[in-house]
């Protein structure tokens, strides 16, 4: 969430983000009106127990007068009253602050919608073929390796079964994900080749298996808790299914202070995830778009303020490095203000080209979020000088399935076989066509 000191100096800019946002809803004169009050009300109870400690202190060491009790009995009274009021005011004020978005950083272009993402990079140009290419549920299912129906018949709609050589390449992916961020040599050339081999560290990612699932208040504090559109909550439970692997790598030192010579800290996550995809019927539901059960790939990252940013980048990097080393072709987009998302930043999407759509699609994000996820965790750095202050975090894809319909779709020959990218045959025996 948002530093309450920042909105009091900036009430302008805070509430021209939010309109920017898509929270145009949101009224920064009312949270201020709140924080005003609660401070008042603070202001009365200190007071009071300030009082309240005095008269105890003349009620020691022998029998007080009844004027001094009576006077200590309305005290506690008022006390408990204004106690009540603060209590109530601060969780109505917390509520609505947490509902502010974080700023986004001026480069970020001002949008209300995806059509007005700015393309920042093309890399790579689409196959031509000389056949019709089917789309990657056609192939797929002429191949045997989706099965929507049954998945349909045991779960319902938008779950499907992935078999054979599909389910095999989907394994190939995620282990070349790992074995490329946990080497230290492919971390510096990944740096070297984006600028930044003497900006950041050349740590390698720690690979972690997260929780499937968060409370509430962990869930909240990140600063990703959709419950209309996105989380899946279980039934008579405080837990809600994680949407993605950083919703519950993010939260993983919350209320905890770590070391700056432990920085970055960079964890890679793997899970299945869940999402409702609530509102999006009619769009993207064939084969593997838009599931509500996938698997994912992610990266997440705590750093201090000073290379925050240059981790963005550097994720990016990573991104744009294993989609071309897939021999994928793709485009980077800068994100617009509304389609960032509330905790970011900062936005970057990567989306490979589609034959059967003769289109791009949307297979990495990267999400630059600075200290706003860090001050409702409580996730903070201690310095060398004893200085304590926020962590900024950074999470972005590695890769989830959609880079597999890619594959299926870019590489497809005549006859519905799909060669295998040359970076991941060795994960597949050496196989060079499935």
């Amino acid at each position: 969430m948002l530093d309450i000191k920042y909105i009091r100096e900036n009430p302008e800019k805070v509430q021209a983000n939010a309109a920017n946002k898509g929270y145009a809803d949101l009224s920064v004169e009312a949270l201020l009106a709140l924080d005003a009050e609660k401070r008042d009300l603070q202001a009365q109870v200190d007071e009071l127990r300030e009082a309240r400690n005095a008269v105890a202190a003349r009620m020691k060491g022998g029998q007080p007068e009844p004027e001094l009790v009576d006077k200590g009995k309305q005290i506690k009274i008022q006390l408990a009253e204004r106690e009540k009021y603060l209590r109530a005011v601060d969780e109505k004020f917390i509520g609505l602050l947490k509902q502010f978005p974080n700023m986004a950083l001026d480069s970020v272009p001002v949008g209300q919608s995806e059509d007005e993402n700015v393309v920042a990079k093309t890399f790579g140009e689409p196959p031509e073929f000389d056949f019709k290419p089917l789309s990657h549920t056609e192939l797929a299912e002429k191949r045997g390796w989706i099965d929507s129906e049954r998945a349909v018949k045991i779960a319902g709609s938008r779950f499907i079964y992935v078999k054979g050589d599909l389910a095999r390449l989907e394994f190939a992916l995620w282990q070349y994900g790992i074995d490329t961020l946990t080497d230290q040599d492919k971390i510096r050339e990944i740096l070297a080749g984006a600028g930044l081999g003497e900006a950041i560290s050349d740590k390698p990612f720690t690979f972690v298996l997260p929780p499937a699932v968060a409370k509430t208040t962990v869930f909240e504090a990140t600063g990703r808790l959709n419950k209309a559109e996105q989380t899946y909550k279980i039934e008579g439970e405080d837990l809600w299914l994680n949407a993605s692997a950083e919703h519950t790598l993010a939260p993983m030192y919350m209320d905890e202070i770590l070391d700056e010579k432990d920085l970055p800290i960079r964890l890679l996550g793997y899970t299945t995830a869940f999402r409702r995809e609530a509102g999006t019927y009619g769009r993207d539901t064939e084969g593997m778009f838009r599931l509500h059960q996938f698997n994912k790939l992610e990266m997440e990252s705590f750093t201090d303020a000073t290379s925050s940013l240059e981790e963005h980048w550097f994720m990016v990097a990573i991104q744009e490095y294993l989609m071309q080393n897939l021999g994928l072709p793709y485009r980077v987009l800068e994100k617009c203000t509304a389609e960032i998302g509330r905790p970011n930043a900062r936005g970057v999407d990567i989306e490979v080209w589609l034959p059967s759509q003769n289109a791009y699609r949307e297979t990495h994000t990267a999400d630059y979020i600075t200290d706003f996820q860090a001050r409702a965790m409580k996730t903070r750095v201690r310095f060398g000088d004893g200085r304590l202050e926020l962590a900024h975090t950074n999470d972005a894809t590695v890769f989830s399935e959609r880079p597999l319909i890619g594959i299926l779709e870019n590489f497809q020959n005549a006859d519905g076989a799909v060669t295998v990218p040359e970076v991941l045959r060795k994960y597949l025996n050496g196989k060079e066509i499935l």
